[in-house]
């Protein structure tokens, strides 16, 4: 599949240590967050160009070139050219595999990359010399991960290396089978027909992500999906794309939470419930709060969490109550901005 890119920009070698998120620069010229964002100073014309990709939900600079902008001065260039050890982000690294994000969300699990995750402002980045190593010992349709599912045994892959196997396999194959699954892979049939539905539907969301006019169906034809294979992706498909709706209030609330110390920064994480409910889970910073985990649920909203290890909990298809559990406002989404005031009232 080509997919259409813009530009991207990468935290060149060497340059991790001057990397400028929204709160430094806040920082640097003395207001607040909220004040800066309100300002954005960095939306004026002749403001460096972040070093975050133009789709990132969090925007990096380098601090100095931003600090030549304010002084006055001229703006020093970057590094040109790439280096191994250039930084990118998911979206740098899936233009580098010419995959869609969704795809590099799943190889990102993979140990050859998982082992070279670097964490740079709560932004995950790895080195482009991992990604281009990851990219050329990718396997195809026709390399073997196992000799079949031998019957009475269980899944032969880890579950947690099933999406990533079974994307090397559709890469090759758009028209891959749950049964060609089943028997490459040596997992069950019911976990090879959810894993090609996911992915199905994370490369239509790519694609109609891209050219939003275009028919779903359309979509999934283009991918050379399989008529007998639309459904399930076509369901899936809007799943992904529910998730990649809510996906950017929560990150502004986990930026929040992390800029008023209440949380360290990081990239949330979107799932599906049993019963269909979206919902992300937020933890706290140990001593900074008296509850371990917030819980924002589609149906809702935002509610405290009593364990750190399994926050949201089994779906019931209820409102979740008992002891610890506490809702921060009458609405599904409070601004971003009121949510730490909002657990501050609660006494946490």
């Amino acid at each position: 599949m080509k997919l259409f890119w813009e530009g991207f920009r990468v935290i060149r070698a060497g340059r991790r240590g001057r990397v400028q998120s929204v709160a430094g620069l806040a920082q640097a010229l003395g207001v607040s967050v909220g004040t800066l964002r309100n300002n954005r100073p960095y939306a004026a014309s002749g403001f460096p160009d972040p070093v975050s990709s133009p789709r990132a939900q969090t925007l990096l600079w380098d601090e100095e070139q931003t600090a030549a902008y304010f002084a006055g001065e001229p703006v020093p260039a970057l590094p040109a050219g790439e280096d191994d050890e250039d930084l990118l982000d998911r979206h740098e690294a899936a233009h580098e595999l010419n995959v869609g994000v969704s795809a590099w969300n799943t190889y990102k699990r993979d140990p050859a990359v998982a082992e070279h995750l670097v964490v740079v402002a709560g932004v995950e980045h790895w080195p482009r010399g991992a990604v281009r190593r990851f990219r050329d010992s990718r396997p195809g349709r026709g390399v073997r991960h196992g000799s079949g599912r031998p019957r009475g045994s269980g899944d032969m892959v880890p579950r947690d290396q099933v999406l990533l196997r079974t994307q090397g396999l559709l890469d090759a194959d758009p028209t891959l089978t749950a049964a060609a699954v089943v028997e490459e892979l040596g997992v069950a049939m019911t976990t090879a027909m959810k894993s090609l539905a996911t992915l199905r539907g994370r490369r239509i969301a790519d694609l109609l992500e891209h050219e939003p006019h275009l028919d779903p169906q359309l979509a999934a034809e283009r991918l050379g999906y399989p008529q007998i294979a639309r459904r399930r992706a076509l369901a899936a498909a809007k799943v992904e794309m529910r998730m990649r709706e809510v996906r950017p209030y929560l990150q502004a609330v986990v930026d929040v939470l992390a800029e008023n110390g209440f949380a360290e920064a990081a990239e949330v994480e979107v799932v599906e419930l049993e019963g269909g409910a979206l919902a992300a889970a937020v933890q706290l910073a140990p001593g900074r709060s008296a509850v371990p985990a917030l819980v924002w649920d589609e149906r809702y909203g935002w509610r405290t969490a009593t364990s750190r290890r399994h926050p949201i909990g089994k779906d019931i298809d209820a409102r979740p109550t008992g002891e610890g559990v506490h809702y921060l406002a009458p609405g599904l989404r409070p601004e971003p901005a009121r949510v730490p005031g909002l657990l501050r009232s609660l006494g946490f």
